[in-house]
């Protein structure tokens, strides 16, 4: 695989090389570069597998670079030392992503899932952006979800609810679509923290804004917009109830 390193931190590019050659011997970096313009020079003239971008540089960052290119013909990992209102930005986005300094299992896992994953989507990095430019509010809006052949763009108000599938998710639309993505319900209500989500049961995760009915009992269950009634577990009761009366 072959790859380029963009960073205008050469102890970066220098460190991140380094823990390739240890823990990703398949990859092979073709060129690295801490001038923005020379890398975008680079990436039209190799046609790299891979590039590992940091967002953040002077003349011409990030983004600006990916805009230069139009089409995304290679697998992407960004670089970043942002925060963790950053991170999960990354992850709304569906997005692959290395925190500095770079740690060799993370980076063993953003290799091998660029490995097999389909290409990036201008609009992920437009959502990415768009996320990243502009946390003032610190809230987000909108969520990519992956599948077979690319990503679906969905609105997270319209997101009624989501169940576990084993290692899979199932998220519930109020427009009657359903998607499956390939995370935990667990990866899920990480990234949904600090919203609406409420993880009501261990199989399933609500969208507070959308419960129709509380129908007390043991524990008792919520009615769903679409007549799904989904069980409050005794354990999360409580909780729920006194988080219910906000809404």
């Amino acid at each position: 695989m072959k790859a380029l390193i963009i960073d205008d931190e050469p102890d970066a590019i220098e460190a991140l090389h380094l823990t390739l050659m240890e823990t990703c011997p398949e990859v092979a970096v073709a060129g690295k570069y801490t001038d923005s313009r020379k890398g975008l020079e680079a990436i039209r003239r190799l046609k790299p597998d891979l590039v590992f971008l940091d967002i953040e540089m002077p003349v011409m960052n990030g983004f600006q670079l990916l805009e230069e290119l139009g089409d995304i013909s290679f697998a992407l990992i960004f670089s970043t030392a942002y925060d963790r209102f950053a991170v999960k930005a990354f992850r709304f986005s569906a997005l692959d992503y290395l925190l500095k300094p770079v740690n060799p299992d993370e980076l063993r896992k953003a290799v091998d899932k660029v490995a097999e994953k389909h290409r990036v989507e201008k609009a992920q990095i437009d959502l990415l952006r768009q996320q990243l430019y502009h946390p003032s509010a610190r809230s987000f809006d909108k969520i990519a979800l992956p599948y077979a052949h690319g990503y679906t763009f969905v609105e997270l108000n319209d997101v009624m609810y989501c169940e576990s599938d084993s290692s899979y998710t199932k998220f519930f639309l109020n427009t009657g679509e359903m998607y499956l993505i390939t995370k935990t319900l667990g990866d899920v209500e990480d990234m949904l923290s600090g919203s609406d989500f409420f993880r009501i049961h261990k199989q399933f995760l609500v969208n507070m804004r959308h419960i129709r009915n509380y129908i007390r009992g043991d524990g008792g269950y919520v009615v769903m917009p679409n007549k799904t009634n989904i069980p409050v577990s005794r354990i999360k009761k409580d909780e729920f109830t006194e988080l219910f009366k906000r809404f």
